[in-house]
Formats: structure tokens, sequence, C-alpha cells
């Protein structure tokens, strides 16, 4: 099955135009909101992470407490790397057996913000960027998530900058506001449809 990975900076717009894919009957697999669903409610990956960061990372509820564990691991490289040893193989599992389950589909999608840094673009055939200035992205995220913008800029940092990213792009999709997003997203898919014709 061919797999199409979305990545993009945080609050490039990535999950809007997953959006319009899922609308155009393209399945989507969201890793960071999957990534967010084991945290919580897998047993495995709980146990690991209150092993790691101890349990304050959960409230006596057993409820994920995401600033507690956002403030230690975005500080923290290490502990980020950490963090993120226990996930995403987790997720990469999940997204493997999510996709056994998928019927015949022309392509589908595997949206992740760090879809470069974990490597998981190399489960992919085609990868799409969606770019957006970094101060347009940082107060989209600030207006979006009523956080500060230095907490925004620091998860940036953790992140590949625009043109690192785009060096891995198959497509680019600009969300800076000045092109339509629809058309380009329909370019791309009428492509891949295309594509997977010749495949079939």
């Amino acid at each position: 099955m061919h797999i199409v990975g979305i990545t993009g900076g945080i609050g490039s717009g990535k999950s809007t135009i997953c959006k319009v894919f899922e609308h155009l009957g393209i399945p989507v697999f969201n890793a960071d909101e999957r990534g967010k669903f084991l945290l919580q409610d897998s047993k495995e990956v709980r146990e690991r992470v209150k092993s790691m960061f101890g349990d304050a990372a959960y409230d006596a509820k057993g409820i994920l407490d995401p600033k507690y564990l956002a403030n230690v691991v975005f500080k923290d490289q290490e502990k980020l790397k950490q963090l993120n040893e226990i996930i995403h193989p987790a997720v990469r599992k999940d997204f493997l057996a999510w996709k056994e389950n998928l019927k015949a589909v022309p392509y589908l999608i595997k949206e992740a913000a760090i879809l470069i840094e974990s490597g998981s673009n190399k489960d992919c055939n085609t990868i799409i960027v969606v770019s957006a200035d970094e101060e347009l992205r940082i107060s989209r995220v600030v207006e979006r998530d009523k956080v500060k913008v230095e907490q925004v800029k620091s998860r940036v940092e953790q992140q590949l900058n625009e043109k690192e990213r785009e060096g891995y792009a198959d497509y680019i999709i600009d969300n800076n506001g000045k092109n339509l997003l629809l058309p380009q997203i329909l370019k791309i898919h009428e492509d891949l449809i295309s594509k997977a014709g010749k495949r079939s």
C-alpha cells in the first residue's frame, strides 16, 4: 500500500490539510494524536513513562499531566530523546495495525509533526511538507493553545527548520496564507491517484 507522509513544523496547518484529504476519501493516521492516546491508554507506555519521568507524569486518577511532561522534555534534549524512544515504537506498531485493517485505497496518509526527525519518513513512499513562515506558525500556536511565545519557540527549536524539512519533500504545500490551499491539495491528490493507477 502506498504510504504518504505529511509533515510540517508546529502550527504549519497539517491537520487542516489532512481533513481535506479525508473529505477526498483518503484514510489519515494522525501519529501525534495516537501518541497522546497511547500515553494515556497503553499500560505498557504509561509504566515506562512513570519509570523514566516519575509518578508526577500522571495524577492520582492516572490521568496524564501533559504540561508537566512538556516542561520536562522540552527543556532537556536527552529527556526528549528518552520520551521519543518510548512513544515512537508504540506509535509505529499502532500504525501498522491500523494499516492492515484498511480496505483497498489508492494511498493512505500518515501525519506526524516529526515524521523526519523520528525516522518515520523511511516507512513512507512519498513525503508532503506543509510549509509556513516561523513567525506565522508561532502566532498560530500561541492563539490556538493559549501558551506563551517562549514555550512555542522551545518546541520549534526541537524540530528541523523549513529548509531542512523541505529537502525531504516530494510535494510542498504553501500555507503562508497567500496561496489557496484547496487547489494545491487537489493537484497533489490527482497526481497520487494517477500514479496509483499506473501501479495497479
